[in-house]
């Protein structure tokens, strides 16, 4: 496992501990969480991408923008 020191504003890092505070984690345990789905939503468009070069583009791509709107 690595160690990452990460500079943030004051106000988001107490912003962070008060989310963290709220869901019972640690500050480390959040940020973990939080990366883990963001790279999640970043592997399925690339998958998605991928798929849209194979197949017929046009469709793939609706589909992404039908996922992305949605999450809006």
């Amino acid at each position: 496992m690595s160690t990452m020191t990460i500079r943030l504003p004051d106000d988001k890092h107490q912003r962070l501990k008060q989310l963290a505070k709220s869901r019972h984690l640690s500050i480390n345990k959040l940020v973990e969480e939080l990366t883990t789905s963001v790279l999640s939503a970043h592997d399925a468009e690339v998958r998605f991408r991928a798929l849209a070069l194979k197949g017929n583009p046009k469709k793939a791509l609706a589909l992404l923008d039908r996922l992305d709107n949605s999450t809006k």
